[in-house]
């Protein structure tokens, strides 16, 4: 039996856990071989001026560990096959077979997106960007504290998949008063983009068609044909989507959803008018089609009062409505959300639970308290206001451009975080617009 020579190191560690590292250093260092024995419990614990009771403790853990083993009459011995010696000559065949592992990547219909994050740019024109320096976290951290400090512990646990109660009641009563939508079950999701995947492999199939505005909110084509469907693009005009156009596709093909972003269209900007909304309901109805209305920026509407929602007026319950906080507060806070009919708010909430056990509800509990104390709606007009004026000052500066020759147009946006620009000749250098 060989003597182990043992440096106990990490003081922070429990003993036993120091003297079974050092141990399995020395079998690493080959200080002693396969299925060779090591001194006994009685025997180590001397030699280290230990509790006997700390040297088994020390062997259990390099039993577990797959070290050593115990055999009945024999004491400890190291195991037949090391560990690590097992690894290396695993490592050493494959290394003579291939230098890298081949990933299996499943095919899907778009290209992963590589770029730099958007805050690495200097220039950023990324349309519905909102200015996160004028969020007034000051506001918002009492109520995480709270959140914190007086927890609804029964509400942090696993279960009740659809959010937190309170803030989806607090978001019930805002959508009622400032949206004019009821009678729909409200399910919480971390950001439209969840959403749109879970709606995307709840509702389609391989070889499912989506019909889409031409110029669209691309994350949400991708949601659409990962679920394996078809894109069929809807015509636009300066109103909007063509409805004639639509009404041919519907015809002619087997469509299954509708995808609309109605009020400041993405990336036009433009707000479709509402005999066209009414036009597109009637057309969905007559087809038994679903909707999804992605309202992605409601509050920011400057010269009047936004038009409701397709989805305030919908006997049949055939529209799926999605907003998210990512406008109102920050990208960050991942909290968006679904209102949709009743009847299929439990298939939603189950397949929910296959990619995610629980939202945050921390997050919800702290926003629906901001929102019952009435800070929610102050945050909104403040910011509404601010990005009105900025948008006047953008339309200004354009303005002077276009006097000085660049050869632009756009149209004023009703609302919106962003103005679609037509730029008809490229400048020689566009630092003027920068």
């Amino acid at each position: 039996m060989k003597a182990l020579t043992l440096t106990l190191t990490q003081p922070a560690k429990p003993k036993f856990l120091q003297i079974a590292r050092a141990i399995s250093s020395a079998i690493k260092q080959g200080q002693v071989n396969a299925k060779e024995p090591l001194p006994s419990a009685r025997q180590l614990a001397t030699e280290l001026k230990t509790n006997r009771h700390t040297i088994m403790a020390a062997y259990q853990e390099l039993i577990a560990q797959g070290w050593v083993q115990s055999i009945e009459r024999q004491g400890y011995r190291v195991v037949e096959s090391i560990p690590v010696e097992s690894s290396r000559h695993a490592r050493k065949s494959l290394k003579c077979e291939q230098n890298t592992f081949i990933w299996q990547i499943n095919p899907t219909a778009f290209k992963l997106d590589n770029s730099k994050p958007a805050h690495e740019y200097s220039y950023n024109f990324a349309g519905g960007n909102p200015d996160i320096s004028a969020f007034p976290f000051h506001e918002l951290k009492p109520y995480m504290s709270d959140s914190l400090t007086r927890p609804r512990l029964n509400h942090l646990s696993y279960g009740n998949n659809r959010g937190d109660d309170q803030f989806i009641s607090q978001l019930a009563t805002y959508l009622r008063r400032a949206r004019s939508i009821t009678n729909k079950e409200i399910i919480t999701v971390n950001g439209s983009q969840e959403a749109l995947y879970l709606l995307s492999q709840v509702l389609l199939k391989p070889g499912s068609k989506v019909a889409v505005e031409s110029l669209g909110y691309r994350p949400a084509w991708n949601a659409f044909t990962t679920a394996g469907a078809e894109l069929i693009a809807i015509k636009q005009h300066s109103k909007g989507i063509d409805i004639e156009h639509l009404t041919q596709l519907v015809k002619q093909q087997s469509i299954s959803l509708i995808y609309l972003t109605p009020l400041h269209q993405y990336p036009t900007t433009v707000t479709l008018p509402i005999h066209e909304r009414g036009k597109i309901y009637q057309l969905a109805a007559k087809y038994q089609i679903a909707i999804v209305e992605d309202d992605y920026d409601h509050e920011f509407h400057y010269s009047s009062q936004p038009l409701a929602p397709l989805a305030a007026d919908d006997p049949q319950g055939l529209i799926i409505y999605l907003s998210t906080f990512s406008k109102i507060m920050f990208p960050g806070c991942r909290i968006g959300y679904m209102a949709v009919d009743k009847s299929l708010a439990p298939a939603l909430i189950n397949y929910r639970s296959v990619m995610n056990h629980k939202p945050n509800v921390l997050m919800q509990d702290a926003i629906g308290r901001w929102m019952k104390e009435g800070s929610f709606e102050r945050h909104l007009r403040r910011t509404t206001k601010l990005y009105q004026q900025r948008r006047n000052n953008l339309v200004s500066q354009l303005e002077q451009y276009q006097e000085q020759g660049l050869d632009i147009s756009f149209t004023i946006p009703a609302g919106g975080m962003a103005i679609w620009l037509d730029v008809k000749k490229m400048p020689k250098s566009w630092r003027g617009l920068l």
